[in-house]
């Protein structure tokens, strides 16, 4: 099967409580089998993300915290939820020795992870990769650009974007493209 175009959107958000909103319609519209990537600088807002991920998914907010030091939590809601992190791993055998590849490849399963670009191979083909970066100079606003690398990923953010309210995509190559000048509130268009 040939390989599937990446699909790329940006969003902006300017306060916490926006990322983890951004990240609750991600979590009404993940389904089992689904893979994210939460990647970014630490404090660039991926367990703020996470958290309303996992609200969307239906999930006791006070189950949500970043799983740096326990690397995976199960989390039981609409659909069956792993949050895990890897940043604490130094390689692929300490990856191996987890179990990590079970859970990658379940169809029973969401599986969201932060620091996944840490590690070679942790990231299957079909992918959510969710980029999280502070705007310089600006310490509340975050950009995040979500890029779906496969036919599942790019179900996936069709369904976000359609549940956060963006206008159909169109596949576009990932590229250093400058967004639209005048987005609208919210989100930033890229690839057009």
């Amino acid at each position: 099967m040939g390989q599937v175009e990446p699909l790329t959107e940006s969003f902006v958000t300017r306060s916490a409580g926006e990322t983890r909103a951004l990240g609750e319609a991600l979590g009404r519209v993940l389904a089992p089998g689904d893979f994210v990537a939460l990647l970014g600088d630490l404090g660039a807002g991926k367990t703020e993300l996470a958290r309303g991920v996992a609200k969307g998914c239906r999930v006791a907010a006070d189950e949500v915290a970043s799983p740096t030091f326990a690397l995976v939590h199960h989390h039981h809601g609409r659909i069956p939820l792993v949050h895990a992190d890897l940043f604490r791993l130094t390689g692929e055998d300490d990856l191996y020795g987890t179990g990590y590849d079970e859970l990658r490849d379940s169809p029973e399963l969401a599986l969201m992870v932060e620091w996944a670009d840490r590690i070679p191979g942790a990231i299957p083909a079909d992918a959510l990769r969710v980029q999280l970066a502070q705007a310089e100079g600006e310490p509340d606003r975050r950009e995040v650009t979500a890029t779906a690398t496969g036919s599942g990923a790019r179900r996936l953010l069709d369904r976000w974007r359609a549940e956060v309210g963006a206008p159909p995509a169109r596949a576009a190559p990932v590229s250093s493209r400058p967004a639209s000048a005048s987005p609208p509130a919210g989100r930033r268009r890229r690839g057009r």
